[in-house]
């Protein structure tokens, strides 16, 4: 799940995961352990919440949790990154003013699944994650599937399967938390591995695996930390969707998935006077990108990297020209996706090696780079040397989604 490289790192995580559970909850016989891995994301930019394609893989940043059922109806949970704890009862489900953003989620996911006819019950939790929180690696999707995963091995007999775990957190995002969301972050979650996903039917999406692995073309798939998060953006964030829809309902639909590309360009000028140009170029984009990904998909599966490369550099620049999600125009003067993706264009250009993009949500948060192993300690010194501030990632892509630790490894 980690690889053998990192493997004892990882061990002394879950021995301290343990050691805290029962230091906080006392003993820690009969605990489950979980883990939830982030996600990256590898086209299909801002395309899921208009119903359109994506491809994706989970990493092997994780949240990893120690639980325990409880018949007391209480969620009680401590949460080692963030030092917080606080407690649910489960017969109060109501949005709760006061609640933070884990008790807003894991009050909207027990919401999700009665809603969905299934059980719900207590538990004692400790948790700790190393994805990077607000960051475009969906740290609070790999939370909310780590919570799923819980109440299904607890309450559901395992039962529940993961496009619902995908829904139920998608709902609890939406609607408990306030911010819009598509599937892709609960999916790529979920599921783990390299996978494609069409949400033409968002109730069922069509998920299908790929055989790849970065590696053995000698690559690595980087994440860059650009030094400012993106999680005081929802406005900017929800203006996407939100322009995308104002397009599809101009021509009679509800998303973009409903309606012709060829209509919104012939009507480009027309439609722009009702939902603004802004939202045409989104459109563009969101069709465009659909395309990159069934082409991306095709270059794998056809051994064709170089020709997948160079459609990861136009999804890139499509989200940087048309999607417009790299930097925050109410705050012009702080560009740190577009600085970190110029030096690092630069740096590729100059080897005549690679792929960058804008990563997620953006407007701030991270960036991806694909490059030549031989090549990522040079790069990593260049941005911090230039850019002191950015984190530098070297990612994996693991196999496994959410996962019951405990049962995996007996």
């Amino acid at each position: 799940m980690y690889g053998e490289k990192d493997l004892e790192r990882q061990i002394k995580r879950y021995e301290t995961l343990l050691d805290t559970y029962k230091e906080r909850f006392g003993d820690h016989e009969g605990v489950v352990l979980f883990s939830s891995p982030g996600r990256t994301e590898i086209g299909g930019n801002h395309t899921d919440h208009n119903h359109g394609k994506v491809l994706t893989a989970s990493i092997t940043l994780d949240c990893i949790g120690a639980c325990k059922k409880t018949d007391d109806n209480i969620i009680s949970v401590h949460d080692i990154t963030y030092n917080d704890d606080f407690k649910i009862d489960i017969n109060n489900l109501e949005k709760q003013s006061s609640d933070n953003g884990a008790m807003a989620l894991i009050r909207g996911i027990l919401k999700g699944f009665i809603n969905n006819g299934y059980k719900i019950g207590g538990f004692n939790a400790v948790f700790q994650s190393n994805v990077i929180r607000a960051a475009g690696v969906s740290s609070s999707a790999a939370f909310e599937m780590i919570i799923c995963m819980i109440i299904n091995t607890f309450y559901n007999e395992g039962k529940v399967d993961k496009v619902t775990f995908a829904r139920i957190g998608q709902f609890a995002e939406n609607e408990y938390w306030g911010k819009q969301s598509g599937l892709l972050d609960q999916c790529a979650c979920a599921f783990g591995g390299l996978i494609t996903i069409d949400f033409e039917n968002p109730k069922a999406p069509k998920v299908r695996e790929l055989d790849f692995d970065f590696s053995k073309e000698n690559h690595s798939l980087i994440i860059v930390n650009t030094g400012k998060n993106h999680a005081d953006l929802s406005a900017e964030y929800s203006s996407i969707p939100i322009e995308m829809k104002s397009v599809a309902k101009y021509l009679g639909g509800e998303v973009l998935r409903d309606v012709d590309e060829a209509q919104v360009i012939k009507r480009a000028q027309e439609i722009a006077k009702t939902t603004g140009d802004r939202a045409i170029l989104r459109a563009i984009h969101y069709f465009e990108e659909n395309k990159r990904v069934d082409e991306q998909v095709k270059a794998l599966e056809n051994g064709e990297f170089g020709k997948f490369l160079g459609l990861v550099t136009d999804s890139g620049n499509s989200s940087w020209k048309y999607l417009q999600n790299c930097y925050n125009i109410a705050e012009y003067n702080v560009q740190g996706i577009t600085m970190t993706l110029a030096l690092t264009e630069l740096f590729l250009k100059e080897r005549n090696i690679g792929a960058c993009r804008v990563h997620g949500g953006g407007f701030a948060g991270v960036i991806m780079v694909i490059l030549p192993n031989e090549y990522v300690e040079e790069y990593t010194k260049y941005i911090n040397e230039a850019l002191p501030a950015n984190d530098v990632y070297n990612m994996s892509i693991r196999s496994y989604g959410v996962v019951n630790v405990s049962q995996h490894i007996m």
